[in-house]
């Protein structure tokens, strides 16, 4: 469940006060730019620095309004007296509210990047600690040939690598402000105050804007958190997988006192795994919504305006959440190696048949002819463990009493084709392109 995880700096962020500062941030700069124009006076600027909005009378006003801004306003200047009026001076509400936006989502892709570095990391860790822990590498879920379960980790390191860089260029393209008026011309405050503003929030300037900033830029970053998701989707699907009975290679953690089920006492259930894979759904669907938000009339209309006050800072918060959640279970992950070691001998060495495919090719074998003489003693072996009758090396033992097999390859060269060694070459390589 949510509670059990503290999020008090992304709620924060997202909290109505810390907006409404942000706002309150952007209407003073704005301020700032006006008096180095030598519009605002400097005794009024002085007292607009003390300016403060009032959180209840802004919701007593809403109440006549229905408009938040407006309400935000008047709340300030019904305190300042005169020198009110050049608050908002020459702005738009999405001047205030787009900028003060792009100060909320930095300030939490500070802290997504942060939970995607240190998962990363700990992947990482696991991958070197089981660099050459063999397992069965499966397609379709079916046996394939052996592979390391740090291989597995290594590609995970790599895929959430790739996610930094796509996160910091997705924050790089929404953390721009604007200060352009109504419809983006400048007309009512020229655009060395946007420059201003933006500078002194640490935001990047939107060259050329509408009302708003264009929400494609919101659309890229709502479809990067949701690939992220699905990429943790993706790893806590093959720990569920692990876990099942069937295989029990690996586990996500489960403490003393755990429960796994109300009536059945001895399940240990990967609900830290099931978890991920259902928020990410939820993130996929925010990542839609975002994309239907790039479409808007003309310069500006507000059906973008509800939906990101729930996908932004929901978003933000579930993607933050996921990533502890996971690097609590990597951190955590319980590997069975002599597991792993005993499925992968489960069908009798059928792992091998594609080295002896090719060995029979290279003795001169044509590839249809070697693939029948493989595959029919590999039918032998599977039958056998179907009926769970499989014992040491069967494939290599099927293949030693076939007269054609052993035209071409002795019992020791097929000794030697059974070598898990062979596999694990070049492990070495791709840990290295990695940086592992």
């Amino acid at each position: 469940m949510i509670e059990r995880y503290s999020l008090p700096e992304m709620a924060a962020i997202w909290s109505a006060a810390h907006k409404t500062d942000a706002w309150l941030r952007v209407e003073l700069l704005v301020c700032e730019g006006w008096a180095r124009e030598g519009v605002i006076p400097q005794d009024a600027i002085e007292k607009i620095r003390q300016a403060r909005y009032n959180m209840q009378r802004m919701q007593e006003i809403e109440q006549e309004t229905h408009h938040d801004v407006i309400s935000f306003l008047r709340s300030i200047q019904e305190q300042l007296g005169p020198e009110g009026r050049f608050i908002h001076l020459g702005l738009t509400s999405s001047d205030v509210l787009d900028t003060g936006l792009a100060a909320q989502m930095k300030e939490a892709g500070v802290l997504l990047s942060q939970a995607l570095t240190e998962l990363t990391q700990v992947v990482g860790q696991v991958a070197v600690q089981h660099k050459y822990t063999l397992m069965a590498g499966r397609t379709h879920g079916i046996h394939a040939e052996p592979i390391t379960f740090g291989l597995k980790m290594a590609l995970w390191f790599d895929e959430l690598r790739r996610h930094q860089q796509r996160l910091a260029a997705a924050l790089e393209q929404v953390t721009v402000g604007k200060i352009s008026g109504a419809v983006g011309t400048h007309a009512t405050i020229p655009p060395q105050i946007e420059e201003f503003v933006c500078e002194q929030m640490g935001l990047g300037v939107a060259p050329v804007s509408s009302q708003i900033v264009q929400r494609d830029r919101h659309a890229h970053f709502m479809t990067t958190l949701a690939l992220i998701a699905s990429s943790l989707e993706k790893m806590a699907q093959e720990i569920r997988h692990l876990q099942r009975t069937e295989l029990s290679e690996a586990f996500e953690p489960f403490g003393s006192g755990q429960q796994g089920s109300s009536a059945m006492p001895h399940k240990r259930n990967p609900e830290l795994c099931e978890r991920v894979c259902g928020l990410a759904r939820v993130l996929r669907g925010f990542a839609v919504t975002a994309m239907e938000n790039v479409a808007l009339w003309h310069e500006r209309d507000i059906s973008h305006s509800s939906t990101e006050r729930i996908i932004l800072p929901d978003g933000c918060t579930l993607l933050h959440y996921m990533l502890h959640i996971f690097t609590r279970v990597m951190r955590g992950l319980q590997v069975d190696s002599e597991r792993m070691l005993a499925n992968l001998n489960m069908t009798g060495g059928l792992v091998f048949s594609q080295r002896i495919l090719l060995a029979l090719i290279d003795k001169g074998v044509g590839r249809q002819e070697a693939y029948k003489m493989v595959q029919r003693n590999a039918k032998q072996v599977w039958s056998m463990a179907s009926a769970g009758a499989v014992q040491g090396p069967a494939l290599l033992e099927a293949l030693s009493k076939d007269e054609e097999v052993t035209h071409y390859l002795s019992s020791d060269e097929l000794q030697e084709l059974t070598s898990t060694d062979y596999y694990i070459k070049y492990i070495d390589t791709a840990f290295q392109r990695v940086g592992l």
